[in-house]
């Protein structure tokens, strides 16, 4: 990874469509060589966010910068967009379009065209180089899609629900193409419904709702910051945990009990009378994005 690669930061952003504020002071940084999640119901201020990154939409309040600076025109000239409404050519052959798409952002058609033929043979595309576009299948659209925003090899990667519509296979292989990015220090910054995707590639994660950012950080300090619950089995019957101070019982089958304690002087008394009753587990549990995300949002 390159250690000289800027981060991205939006500070404090707001933008209004008359009355309506959709996006309300809005932080967050994309690190270099991280995968960020953006994460929000439909109308949560995520598309807005990231078409006023782009700069397609003008900023209300607030600032976009690359490093330690305001983000230039320039700068957003190297950076891979992928719009929510994609942009390409239906009748236009596939390779010729990517070829124009790559010299507007600086390479020579010689290099446009061999980074597009290697890239979509990576997808599977390598025979459908002279097709129009609208022959494919929309997920072979998608394909191409993503070959257009990262076609330059990108210095930054802002993407509006990049896997939609895309099978599992080429979702793994757009992964691929990702993480050859991250490794080159890219930041890279996507919206997804899908979380259980974004639970398992991102370094971090950025909760919206409303216009408002609920939660930001890694991964892993969001799970941490969850609720206390654990997994515990006692025999012959785990009811008896339902009484105890301090003790939620988010679940309870047989001997089986999900529980969250409030802290952890609970947790020892917990674990005293469980064993007293015959333990048999005692589990941390993990919390998972859709949990974390239910949990901010509620």
């Amino acid at each position: 990874m390159t250690n000289h690669t800027p981060s991205l930061e939006v500070r404090n952003l707001m933008r209004s469509f008359g009355d309506k504020t959709a996006v309300d002071d809005v932080s967050f940084t994309v690190e270099p060589g991280q995968m960020t999640g953006f994460v929000g119901a439909n109308g949560a201020g995520k598309t807005t966010t990231m078409r006023m990154i782009m700069g397609v939409l003008t900023v209300h309040g607030g600032e976009v910068l690359w490093g330690d600076r305001p983000i230039t025109a320039r700068d957003r000239t190297r950076f891979g967009y992928m719009p929510e409404e994609r942009g390409l050519y239906p009748k236009q052959p596939i390779l010729d379009q990517l070829i124009y798409l790559g010299q507007l952002r600086g390479m020579t058609r010689k290099d446009a065209a061999s980074e597009a033929t290697r890239m979509l043979e990576r997808f599977g595309l390598g025979d459908r180089l002279k097709d129009k576009l609208e022959s494919l299948s929309l997920g072979n659209q998608q394909r191409v899609q993503i070959t257009a925003s990262l076609l330059h090899r990108p210095a930054a990667l802002v993407l509006d629900e990049p896997f939609s519509g895309l099978d599992p296979v080429a979702v793994d292989s757009m992964v691929d193409l990702l993480r050859d990015r991250l490794r080159e220090g890219v930041p890279v910054l996507f919206s997804s419904h899908q979380l259980d995707l974004v639970d398992r590639l991102c370094d971090s994660l950025v909760v919206l709702a409303g216009g408002k950012v609920m939660a930001a950080g890694k991964s892993a300090e969001l799970r941490a910051r969850g609720p206390r619950q654990f997994a515990i089995t006692t025999a012959p019957d785990a009811g008896w945990l339902r009484g105890m101070p301090g003790v939620q019982v988010v679940d309870v089958d047989g001997a089986r009990a999900v529980l969250e304690l409030d802290d952890a002087a609970t947790q020892d008394r917990v674990l005293r009378e469980a064993v007293a009753r015959g333990l048999s587990e005692f589990t941390p549990l993990v919390p998972s994005l859709s949990d974390i995300y239910r949990e901010v949002t509620r």
